[in-house]
């Protein structure tokens, strides 16, 4: 039972005013809540404020059983608070755990009694609530009630007082932060000159702290004419007269000086605001020497920038067609030809030849240079992955699909898409690329949103496409789609005027990469190189250049014909200099081929003694490295790595020659 013991209302008033009347903030809040407990003898008093969403009210102070306990937030529902923070006094004389049996607090507390009056703004708006709670039933909360509507206009004040103080704090780090995030010098001064804000930038530019320069003089940064400018424009916005500089730039000999000395050129703008009865002007400085070092430097990294792009282009081969040949200028102009229009692009030779390079020389010189160029390797991917590289997947498209996946083809919007061994694409998977050839459109896996882009699509393969179209190995609809614009890299046995520049490329790329200087090599072996059929085309020349490159024990790197397995071939002709050759050797043209090539620069014809050479030093060739590899094809010490040969390329040469462990030719 609520036990009043000073029967004088003034008195009860009296003993909660003397505990508060010092106070703000949340010490006024904490005194409050402990007299008003003390004077009506109460177990719990708390003050509360209305949460922003107006669902909660959390207490700025809570007593309870002689002390101060944590602040809460609670829901309003099912409490009685719920009708105060309405905006209505509310009293519970007794049994209040049974009138609000959700409230689980009220009974934690061991309470039976309650009491509450709303803290209201002078506009009526409820801000939060007095509320005082008892272990004994309440019958007469009256002098309570008075004496809490009495405090509460005072704590409703010192919550808006606090929530003014809050927001201009706020404010200002907001404002703070925005200074000293800021690239130019900020500095603030008063009509005396004197410095009363000083950012980040201002001390880095000066080369100074703010604490050792706030309330000295501006001027000591100030060259003598910048002075004069600043005082006559100070004067001038204060009378309001038509004098004042706003914007003030170096080409008018301004300069700042820095804390140690030196000046330095700057622009600056000037700015002025009335602030509690006080001329604030406000200067904001760039230092123009700076501001030409840091475009020297962005200019400087754009330069470096190119630089690592023609880097990156070189480390990838992406600009490595090297050669002069007929053949070779017929791809060429071929490119120029097809790189303009939008046209799919099919690419055919043998492998090794440098279709790839084709394929982003198409790309580097048509309007989409600038936007990617995405590789895809059909025969590398598994049948059952190519689909999901291509067009990408959903989550839970399938085992293993913990998460969405872009494709390929997403990838590459408004870009080129290479499609590498083509041949090998399944069956399922050329109708859904027929598809997106002709509609632009696709669904990933396991997805049914339809997606648009704007790709390019370039593809190469070394196998016949029209002949695996007649077995229906290829779709043949998809074949005739592709080959809208063709283009045949022939093999380097065709265009063997260009292993001579294709040789000194390569020596120069793989001696750079190891230090090695004034690499060269001897004429004999430049005509080895040269006479020899290479299967393996131009990525067997670079590994045979490589190796020769790693071996060399002097200035030459040395590549001898029975490395190569081919006889020496013989000089037929008059000799000539050959680019990085040592001493002279036979030109590169016919001549220096002749044993493998007829007068006319042809292929030998089928059948013919020439044919039958070349197939023979292609046989001893292929039989060499696969007894240097223990007859193992595929793999790191495998055949075909040695040979410079895609392990099918060489399976089928090898059926082809009739190449097996059990037979040998003579």
């Amino acid at each position: 039972m609520l036990e009043i013991r000073t029967p004088a209302f003034d008195a009860v008033l009296r003993e909660v005013v003397e505990g508060v009347e010092a106070e703000t903030g949340e010490r006024f809040f904490q005194s409050l809540v402990r007299r008003l407990a003390g004077a009506l003898s109460v177990d719990y008093a708390f003050v509360s404020e209305l949460t922003q969403a107006g669902t909660h009210f959390r207490t700025r102070a809570l007593w309870g059983r002689g002390g101060y306990l944590s602040n809460l937030e609670l829901p309003l529902e099912g409490t009685p608070c719920k009708a105060v923070l309405d905006g209505r006094i509310s009293h519970y004389p007794e049994r209040v755990c049974e009138c609000f049996p959700a409230d689980v607090g009220l009974r934690e507390w061991g309470v039976r009694s309650y009491c509450g009056v709303p803290l209201q703004t002078s506009g009526g708006e409820v801000v939060g609530h007095f509320a005082i709670l008892d272990g004994e039933p309440m019958p007469d909360a009256s002098l309570a009630i008075a004496v809490m509507r009495i405090f509460a206009a005072r704590a409703s004040a010192e919550l808006a007082r606090m929530h003014a103080e809050e927001a201009l704090q706020a404010s200002e780090e907001r404002l703070a932060r925005v200074l000293d995030s800021a690239m130019d010098a900020i500095v603030t001064f008063d009509d005396r000159r004197c410095i009363e804000l000083f950012n980040d930038a201002a001390e880095r530019v000066f080369g100074c702290a703010a604490d050792a320069v706030i309330g000295g003089p501006l001027d000591r940064f100030l060259g003598e004419r910048l002075a004069q400018v600043i005082a006559r424009s100070c004067t001038a916005i204060r009378d309001g007269s038509d004098g004042a500089h706003r914007y003030l730039s170096a080409p008018d000999g301004l300069t700042a000086k820095r804390a140690r000395g030196g000046e330095f050129p700057i622009e600056a703008t000037l700015s002025h605001a009335w602030v509690n009865g006080r001329n604030l002007f406000t200067l904001i400085l760039r230092d123009i020497d700076a501001l030409k070092r840091t475009q020297a430097e962005l200019q400087r990294m754009s330069r470096h920038n190119e630089y690592l792009e023609e880097e990156i282009k070189s480390v990838h081969h992406f600009d490595d067609i090297v050669g002069r040949s007929p053949a070779l200028g017929a791809v060429l102009e071929k490119v120029a030809l097809v790189a303009r229009t939008g046209s799919s692009v099919l690419v055919l030779g043998e492998t090794g030849t440098g279709k790839e390079l084709v394929a982003r020389a198409v790309h580097d010189a048509s309007e989409r240079k600038e936007r990617p160029f995405v590789k895809v390797n059909c025969a590398a991917l598994p049948a059952g992955l190519i689909e999901s590289e291509l067009f990408g997947h959903e989550r839970g498209a399938f085992t293993g699909a913990t998460q969405r996946r872009i494709g390929r083809f997403e990838l590459a919007d408004t870009g080129t898409l290479f499609l590498d061994e083509i041949g090998d694409m399944p069956l399922d998977v050329q109708t859904k690329l027929l598809r997106i050839l002709q509609e632009q459109q696709f669904e990933r896996v396991g997805g049914q949103v339809t997606l648009s882009v704007d790709v390019r699509v370039i593809a190469a393969t070394n196998r016949d496409l029209a002949r695996e179209a007649e077995k229906g190995t290829f779709r043949s609809d998809l074949f005739y789609r592709l080959n809208v614009f063709p283009i045949a890299m022939p093999p380097l046995r065709e265009r063997r005027d260009d292993i001579p520049l294709l040789v000194q490329y390569f020596l120069g790329r793989y001696a750079a990469k190891i230090g090695r200087k004034g690499l060269s090599v001897p004429a004999e072996s430049m005509r080895c190189l040269v006479a020899y059929d290479w299967p393996g085309n131009v990525r067997e020349l670079e590994n045979v250049i490589e190796r020769a490159v790693i071996l060399a024990g002097g200035d030459d790197a040395e590549v001898s014909c029975e490395s190569l397995g081919i006889p020496t071939p013989s000089v037929s002709s008059a000799a000539g200099s050959m680019p990085g050759a040592k001493g002279t050797v036979a030109a590169s043209s016919d001549a220096a081929s002749g044993q493998s090539r007829g007068t006319n620069g042809d292929r030998p014809a089928p059948g013919s003694a020439a044919d039958t050479n070349l197939s023979e030093l292609e046989r001893r060739h292929i039989e060499s490295a696969l007894e240097r590899s223990a007859w193992r094809i595929e793999g790191p010490r495998g055949a075909a790595r040695i040979l410079g040969m895609n392990p099918s390329t060489l399976r089928s040469r090898m059926k082809k020659l009739g190449i097996g462990r059990g037979a040998r030719h003579a």
